[in-house]
């Protein structure tokens, strides 16, 4: 099985660590800490060395952050994530349910007129600062800039990943890095800016054409970038990283020398507040323009090498996938684990020789772990996979061609007529996406509710975004673009996103099905009357869906046939490279409804 890169905390760690952590809020005068699920780069992945959240509270969700203050400790977690922090966390902790109840609202709830609450400036982004200090206006509770109080009794911090760079080859790039640095720095120039700050470690990977593995299961290394309008590249980071040519016009400087030669940049520079951290704004005041990262959308729209290279990928991810399956299937109900899953797929995906990584922590939960949307077996947690279980397997590759994710939900022995029509609905949801039409300059949150309404129509719901923006041998997780209601970006032509629509009953059983989608322009209608230009999906994910969990009477004749056409083509574009028994059993998979 892969390392798994993650910092663990039992829950009765927690309750030592709080106290130590109340000591330097003591020392420094502090009525509160903030402890965000965060780095210097402002990403959404985190190497162990600044896995704070997790170290301090044992929640290991993707998102969320803890508030310490001298009687109480809230930890702040969205929708994805309430049922699996009950689980993690010590009583000494109370998760908040988050965007619901804002950062400044229970601030002003816990905490006394004259309030100090001390936040680390490099792992909040000057965004999320600016948008506190204006929820707090009026509330008398001061936001405080402060070193790291974690890191002051985290004794055995693990030190800054510092493994090598490689070159990304150009034919799977689709475009030199001096191409992209030169297109960038035009945009910067049409806008009148001089340079721009780019902190995102998957910006400079794709902007140089290099990948690295600082981050556990994202092809990415850490560290930052100006880019200068004149087409010049400096890159701050490790000399002992960089053992690979890098593009004519990148120098490369120590990473402790940035701040200073942001400090030292003439003129107006494109930033993003979304993702620049507080403590680079700091010295930033009145020169930046809020212009977004210039990588984002370059990096979001994939060339035709970049979905080319997915494609194939996807292909050969099926193979690993539907290898397990089969497997799975010639096991008896009660005689196989969830672990046993895990590290029979993660098997199967090494024998692909381009597979650099998985692309996250694989997710095998049955029957009530299959209800934690993000779950992670462990040993106290692996459980068998028992007659009447559904079980979710959401897994990926890093392959050098294309990230993949997908998950499919499996029958068990005899699953129950309950299980079967929420399934129905979940299926219903991802089919309708799956064949939407919809005008170009939509956003995700115009479309993601035509996943849910199935759902909605017998009154359910789940509590995650219906797709999130995939990369190219990059994170699982891409910005900007988004299946959520959240989302205002504009999908465009070359975007590839997850259609992941789901059920979860706690306690019981979850349910998620998702395949990855390619964003291209729809052809012309054949009465050529279209009135604007149209956009459509291209499906990359061939593995079959568990027929044995649809209620065919659920579905309409349109909705039928759809499935039929899919696993006619998961039959015509896998079954060549499967064995024997593989082939056989998806014959038997993907045979019409």
């Amino acid at each position: 099985m892969f390392q798994s890169f993650a910092v663990t905390a039992r829950p009765e760690q927690g309750p030592p660590r709080l106290a130590d952590l109340r000591t330097e809020l003591a020392r420094d005068g502090l009525d509160g800490f903030l402890v965000p699920r965060a780095d210097v780069h402002q990403g959404e992945y985190v190497a162990p060395r600044d896995e704070r959240l997790a170290w301090l509270t044992g929640f290991t969700g993707s998102a969320g952050f803890c508030v310490v203050l001298a009687d109480k400790a809230g930890v702040f977690i969205d929708g994805r994530y309430r049922t699996q922090v009950k689980a993690q966390v010590a009583a000494d902790y109370t998760p908040v349910p988050w965007p619901e109840v804002s950062l400044a609202a229970w601030l002003t709830e816990q905490l006394p007129q004259g309030g100090r609450v001390g936040f680390d400036p490099w792992l909040h982004s000057a965004g999320q600062i600016a948008k506190t200090q204006t929820d707090l206006e009026g509330r008398d509770i001061t936001l405080v800039r402060s070193d790291n109080l974690v890191d002051r009794v985290w004794w055995d911090q693990p030190d800054p990943p510092m493994n090598p760079v490689k070159l990304h080859p150009i034919e799977f790039a689709g475009e030199s890095a001096d191409s992209k640095i030169a297109r960038l720095a035009q945009s910067l120039q049409d806008t009148g800016c001089g340079a721009a700050v780019i902190t995102l470690p998957d910006s400079i990977m794709w902007l140089l054409n290099i990948r690295g593995s600082d981050i556990g299961y994202n092809p990415v290394a850490h560290g930052f970038a100006i880019l200068h309008a004149d087409g010049r590249v400096d890159l701050f980071m490790a000399h002992q990283k960089l053992n690979v040519a890098m593009a004519d016009s990148v120098t490369v400087h120590a990473p402790d020398t940035f701040l200073t030669a942001v400090a030292a940049l003439d003129g107006k520079v494109q930033v993003d507040l979304g993702t620049l951290p507080q403590a680079v704004a700091d010295v930033l005041e009145g020169q930046m323009v809020d212009g977004g990262d210039p990588c984002a959308l370059p990096k979001a729209c994939k060339n035709p090498a970049e979905i080319a290279g997915s494609a194939e990928a996807h292909l050969r991810d099926a193979v690993a996938v539907i290898e397990t399956l089969c497997w799975l299937d010639a096991q008896a109900a009660g005689d196989v684990t969830e672990t046993q899953v895990v590290t029979r797929l993660e098997e199967n995906r090494r024998k692909d020789n381009a597979l650099q990584d998985i692309s996250f922590d694989t997710i095998a939960g049955t029957g009530p772990n299959g209800a934690i949307m993000h779950y992670r077996v462990t040993e106290e947690t692996d459980s068998l996979l028992q007659d009447g279980h559904i079980l979710v397997l959401d897994s990926g590759g890093q392959y050098l061609d294309g990230t993949t994710d997908i998950t499919r939900t499996i029958a068990i022995g005899n699953v129950g007529e309950e299980e079967k029509a929420c399934f129905t609905r979940v299926l219903k949801g991802m089919i309708a996406m799956s064949m939407l039409r919809w005008p170009a300059g939509l956003a995700g949150r115009d479309i993601e509710s035509v996943a849910r309404i199935p759902l909605w129509a017998a009154g359910q719901d789940f509590n995650h975004g219906v797709g999130h923006g995939v990369g190219a041998y990059l994170s699982v997780h891409e910005g900007p673009q988004r299946l959520s209601k959240a989302s205002h970006e504009p999908l465009l032509p070359g975007m590839i996103l997850s259609n992941e629509p789901g059920y979860y009953r706690e306690g019981a059983f979850g349910i998620r099905i998702e395949n990855l989608l390619v964003v291209q322009s729809a052809p012309t209608l054949p009465s050529g009357d279209a009135e604007r230009p149209m956009l459509e999906w291209r499906t990359l994910t061939y593995v079959p869906i568990d027929r044995r969990l649809v209620l065919t009477d659920m579905l309409t004749a349109v909705e039928r046939d759809w499935l039929n056409a899919y696993h006619r083509e998961v039959a015509e574009k896998v079954r060549p490279r499967l064995g024997d028994d593989a082939q056989l059993w998806l014959d038997a998979a993907t045979a019409p409804i």
